[in-house]
C-alpha cells in the first residue's frame, strides 16, 4: 500500500506524539532530558506500558490451557502476530517471536547450517552490526569439517556505504546465503536491500536481512523485498524488548529447528524456544497500534478512504516520520558542518539523504594529533549527559566498521540518533552544547 503522488506531505502532530511518551518529561541536572539514544532503544508510549501491566494484572498464564486466562494469552499472541504481519506486510504464520534479534539469528543460522556442505559460502558485510556477522562466523567455525567459507563485502570508506560492485562480484554459484543490514546502526547508511536480495536470488542464495536499525525510520515491506528472512527488534521502534523474525512460510516449514521434542511441528511455533515473554508480546500490539494511530492522525483523509486496514495507517505513519526526520537530520548535519573540530562519518551530501537514516557518528579530530586526548567519544557523551543529552559512544557492535575505519583506538564514535519524537529545539540545543564542549 503506497500513498499517491498527489498526496500532501504528511505533518506530524508533534505535541500529540510527545504526549504519548511519559519518559520525555524527565530532567537531568535541571535540564530537560533529550533522548538521542534511539539507535540503542527508543522510549515507549504509555499504551505499551499499560498493555504490559494489564496482561500481568489479569491474564498472566501459560498457553494452551482450557481456562480463561490461558485462552486470553493465546488470543494476545495471535493479536501480536497479526499486528507484526501488518507492520511487515506478511502472513501471521510467518512471524516468529524471540528475546532479541541476536538470539533469533543464532537460532536460524544453526538450522540453515544443517544443510550446508563442502565449498558452500556465506557472504557478510563490513557495515553490519555484529549480530548479523558473528552467528555466521560461528557457523563457519563449527562447520570447518564441512568446508563452509565466509566472504566479506567491503565498503566505500569515504561515505561508509556498501561497495555494491564488490558485493556482487562475491556472489557465485557456491553462495548459499547473503546476510546484510537494511541500515547501519553506526553511521545510518541505508543499503540497497532490494537489489541485494535480487542478486542473492539470481545465484540461488537465501537473503537474510537485519532490519533492526531501519525499523523506526522507514516502511518495511517484506513482500516487495522478496527476502527470505528479516529480523527486527521492537524496542528499537517504540515497543518492548523483544525480537521478531519474518521467515518465508516455505523456509519455516522446510528447515529443521533445534527444539525440545514436545514442541509442535506447526509453524511458526516450532521456532519459538520455551515459554515466550507474553507480557512483552502484549506490548508489541500496542506499539504497532501507536504507529497506526500516528498514521491516521497524519493522513486522516487517507485513513477514511482506506478505512480499512491497519497496514494503510502504518504506511501513512512512515510517510510522515520520514518527512519529519529528514528535516531534523538536515538541520543537524548543517549545524555540525559549522563546528570545525568535528568529523562526521557517512553520507553528508543533502542530495543523497534518502540513502541514510538520522543516525550520525562523529568524533573530535585534533589537527595536530588526530584526536584530542580530552575529547574522546566517551568524554563527549559524558559531558553531554551532564547537560541532559543522552547519546552513545563506542562501536555499538558495528565492530567490523570501526576496525575498518581505524577508530577503535580512539574509542569509536559519538553517536547521535534522532527519531520522530525529537524536536528542532532539541537539535539546536545539542549544537550549542557541542560547540561549548569542543571549544569553538
Amino acid at each position: 500500500m503506497r500513498l499517491t503522488e498527489t498526496t500532501t506531505p504528511a505533518e506530524l502532530d508533534l505535541r500529540w506524539v510527545r504526549s504519548q511518551f511519559p519518559a520525555l518529561a524527565q530532567t537531568v541536572n535541571g535540564h530537560p532530558g533529550v533522548f538521542l539514544d534511539g539507535p540503542g532503544g527508543t522510549q515507549v508510549p504509555q499504551r505499551v506500558i499499560d498493555a504490559i501491566a494489564d496482561y500481568l494484572r489479569r491474564d498472566n498464564a501459560n498457553t494452551g490451557g482450557a481456562y480463561a486466562t490461558s485462552r486470553n494469552t493465546d488470543a494476545r499472541l495471535a493479536e501480536a502476530r497479526a499486528a507484526m504481519a501488518d507492520f511487515l506486510n506478511c502472513g501471521a504464520n510467518e512471524i516468529v517471536f524471540g528475546p532479541n534479534m541476536t538470539t533469533l539469528t543464532y537460532e536460524m543460522s544453526r538450522a540453515i547450517g544443517r544443510d550446508l556442505g563442502p565449498g558452500d559460502e556465506i557472504l557478510v558485510t563490513r557495515l553490519d552490526h555484529d549480530a548479523n556477522v558473528s552467528p555466521w562466523l560461528a557457523l563457519a567455525e563449527q562447520g570447518k569439517e564441512k568446508g563452509v567459507t565466509i566472504r566479506w563485502a567491503e565498503i566505500h570508506e569515504e561515505d561508509c556505504t556498501l561497495d555494491l560492485a564488490d558485493l556482487a562480484s562475491k556472489i557465485n554459484d557456491r553462495t548459499k546465503l547473503v546476510a546484510v543490514g537494511y541500515a547501519s546502526n553506526a553511521v545510518g547508511t541505508i543499503n540497497p536491500v532490494k537489489e541485494i536480495v535480487r542478486l542473492a536470488h539470481a545465484a540461488g542464495a537465501l537473503a537474510y536481512i537485519d532490519a533492526v536499525h531501519y525499523g523506526p525510520h522507514g516502511l518495511i515491506d517484506v513482500a516487495a523485498l522478496d527476502c527470505d528472512f528479516l529480523v527486527c527488534s521492537t524496542y528499537k521502534f517504540f515497543g518492548p524488548h523483544m525480537g521478531v523474525l519474518f521467515g518465508k512460510r516455505e523456509h519455516l516449514q522446510r528447515l529443521r529447528p533445534y527444539k525440545v521434542r514436545p514442541l509442535t511441528e506447526a509453524i511458526p511455533n516450532r521456532w519459538e524456544w520455551g515459554t515466550l515473554n507474553h507480557e512483552c508480546i502484549a506490548g508489541i500490539t500496542a506499539c504497532v497500534e501507536y504507529l497506526a494511530d500516528l498514521g491516521r492522525r497524519a493522513h486522516p483523509h487517507i485513513s477514511r478512504r482506506q478505512a480499512a486496514t491497519r497496514r494503510a495507517a502504518i504506511v501513512a505513519a512512515f510517510e510522515a516520520i520520514r518527512h519529519y526526520e529528514h528535516g531534523l537530520m538536515e538541520r543537524l548535519i548543517a549545524g555540525l558542518a559549522r563546528i570545525p573540530k568535528l568529523k562526521l562519518y557517512g553520507i553528508t551530501n543533502p542530495a543523497r539523504f534518502a540513502e541514510r537514516c538520522p543516525t550520525l557518528a562523529l568524533r573530535v579530530v585534533d589537527q595536530s594529533a588526530n584526536q584530542a586526548a580530552d575529547q574522546t567519544p566517551l568524554t563527549l557523551a559524558t559531558k553531554l549527559a551532564e547537560r541532559g543529552f543522552f547519546t552513545w559512544d563506542g562501536n555499538y557492535y558495528a565492530l567490523n566498521l570501526t576496525e575498518r575505519l581505524d577508530v577503535e583506538k580512539f574509542g569509536g564514535f559519538l553517536r547521535v540518533g534522532l527519531v520522530h519524537y525529537n524536536t528542532v529545539e532539541e537539535v539546536d540545543r545539542l549544537l550549542v552544547a557541542l560547540r561549548q564542549i569542543v571549544g569553538v
